[in-house]
Formats: C-alpha cells, structure tokens, sequence
C-alpha cells in the first residue's frame, strides 16, 4: 500500500519535514511513501531515501492520481493520504481528492476532518511531528539529520555566504552582505556565493562590491583559494549545493531553504531573520552550532514572511552584530 504525503512547497519546507516523513515510515512500515512535492526536490529526498517516489506538484494544484510511476506502476486510489502542506481547507481537498482510504491532517471544520489542532505559534519541525506522532510514527528532531554532524573527512576550509531569499521581506541588503564578505575574505576563508539562478545578478553585485570581477569557475573551493571569493549561483543542482553547504566551514544566510540545509548536516551557521521569528523556524539541534539574530520580540503579531518590502526586523540588524556572531560561531566549532 501507499501512503501519499502532500508537501508541495520549497527546499526550507522540505527539509523541516524530513523528521516527519521519517516517522510516516515507522508508522507504515513497509508501505511505498510517495511525496507529492516539486521534482527537483522529491528526486533528491528519493535518492537520499527519506522518500520512494515523487509526485511532481507545486502549489495547490489537483494531484495526478492514480499516478504512473517508473517502470509503468499505478498507484490505485485507496492510499493513505497525509497532509504535511498545511491546515487546510484547500490542502486538505487536493488531498481527498486523491480518494484515499485513511486521511491524516489537522482538524478542519470546513472539511469535516478531526484531528489534531493547529498551533500557529509552534515550531514548523515539531508541528508536523505531533501530528504524525498522533497516528504512532515516533520521530523528533534528531530525525531532521541528513548526514552526520562532523563529517569523517572533517570541513572544507570554505565558508558559504547566501544573500538571497525568496521574497522581498527577507532580503538584507546587498551592500551589508558584501561587507561581511569582505571580512570573511579578510580573515583568510574562501568565500562561496550561492543562489538560484534569479540570483546571479544578486551575488555578482555583492562579489563585484568586494573584489571586482573575477570568477572562479566552479562551486567547490580549490585548496589555494583562502581568501578568495567565488560566485557558484545558479550553478550547483540541489545535492552539489548541499555538498557544498554540508562541507562548509560556516553558512551565513537570510530564513532561507539553505539555511535548514545546514541544520540538517551540522554545518555551524548564522541566520538573519526578519518577519519571521526564530522560535517557529530556527535550528532546533545542536544548537551551539548555530546562532540566529532577531531583533522582534516576542509575542509581536505574525508578519508576512513573502511580503514585498524588507521587513524592519531584518533592517535592524547590523554588518557589525552578523560579523561578530560569524567570528564567535567559527570559533566554538575551532575549539571542539
């Protein structure tokens, strides 16, 4: 039998759903999991084996089922269907339209499903681990893990800077990330720009500012590039950028997907938050690794993280406050 889990959302989403879809295995043992998520990202969590298949979906979009896999397989109707998107009504319909013989989801009245209710103030991780863990898959944050936390071979000698995100809201501005390039750069790393593909103007502005124009072809720091800055957006697939990331020194990112990368293979970071707090979306392992600046309070009224004006959370946080957290962060992982 199936179980077909709806997460159809991006890399950050995907990631803090993976102690989740570890559970619906423990749950289910010896059903297919089938996620219904964006293929890029379905066909890396199937290689990696969180997953056993990818239904292609962005969005909110009627679900292809039943579903020819690879090799010609159907999935008949009657599967297990599991919401991991979100609270519904709309999530949980494309999901029952799906027909499925068993549905797990938080409680809707709009759609008549009981279940567990939604808490807006908790975690993303644990949210979606309660509620699997209502139907018996024990999972934790522990499970979030992707690889060990202190890689055999040790870290790279590079650090990854990403400048980018999603939405307007949680975009620092280009002129403060290249100033902490520049003193990443000074202190003898090599530097890692990365970003989508949307993003390569981005990231040549903040290398440009620092270091001119020069480019080192590839993502993956040669050994004599300390002090260097290298611009690898919109050149690295999913597993190279979590490669690249997972072998890292640091990771210095705006609440972005790669940012739940870093988490989830132990590479110490630091993260800018800005409309949303990181109590709901911060690391919630190894936890000295990490470090989060914020400068809402809490309790503040839900802002939205896809807002089209940077957020004035994020505005307040200062070149001088993200320096000093990279120096201390780079420091505790140099003294284990």
């Amino acid at each position: 039998m199936t179980v077909l889990v709806l997460r159809a959302l991006g890399l950050g989403d995907a990631l803090t759903g993976v102690a989740a879809l570890r559970g619906i295995r423990r749950a289910w043992p010896g059903h297919r999991v089938v996620l219904a998520a964006p293929q890029a990202i379905g066909d890396w969590l199937t290689d990696l084996g969180i997953v056993d298949a990818v239904v292609p979906a962005r969005g909110l979009e009627p679900l292809p089922w039943p579903w020819a896999g690879p090799g010609g397989s159907q999935d008949a109707p009657g599967s297990i269907a599991v919401n991991l998107h979100g609270s519904g009504p709309e999530s949980h319909r494309v999901l029952l339209g799906t027909r499925p013989s068993a549905f797990v989801a938080f409680a809707n009245a709009e759609v008549g499903n009981e279940g567990p209710d939604w808490d807006e103030s908790e975690h993303e991780v644990l949210r979606w681990c309660r509620l699997v863990a209502s139907r018996g898959g024990r999972c934790g944050p522990g499970d979030l893990r992707l690889g060990p936390a202190d890689p055999a071979g040790g870290r790279d000698d590079h650090v990854v800077v990403h400048p980018g995100a999603a939405a307007p809201a949680r975009r620092w501005p280009p002129e403060r990330w290249a100033q902490v390039v520049a003193h990443l750069a000074g202190q003898g790393h090599h530097v890692v720009l990365t970003g989508s593909a949307a993003e390569r103007e981005l990231c040549t502005r903040v290398r440009q500012t620092v270091v001119g124009p020069w480019l080192e072809p590839s993502g993956h720091p040669p050994a004599s590039a300390r002090g260097v800055v290298s611009d690898a957006s919109g050149r690295l697939d999913l597993p190279t950028l979590a490669d690249v990331v997972g072998t890292a020194r640091l990771l210095v990112s705006a609440d972005t997907g790669v940012a739940h990368v870093a988490t989830a293979y132990g590479t110490p970071s630091v993260t800018l938050f800005g409309p949303t707090p990181p109590s709901t979306w911060g690391p919630v392992i190894d936890l000295p690794r990490h470090a989060v600046i914020w400068h809402g309070e809490p309790g503040d009224p839900l802002r939205d993280p896809n807002g089209t004006t940077l957020d004035p959370a994020l505005a307040d946080v200062t070149v001088d406050e993200v320096v000093a957290a990279c120096d201390a962060v780079v420091g505790r992982a140099a003294a284990r």
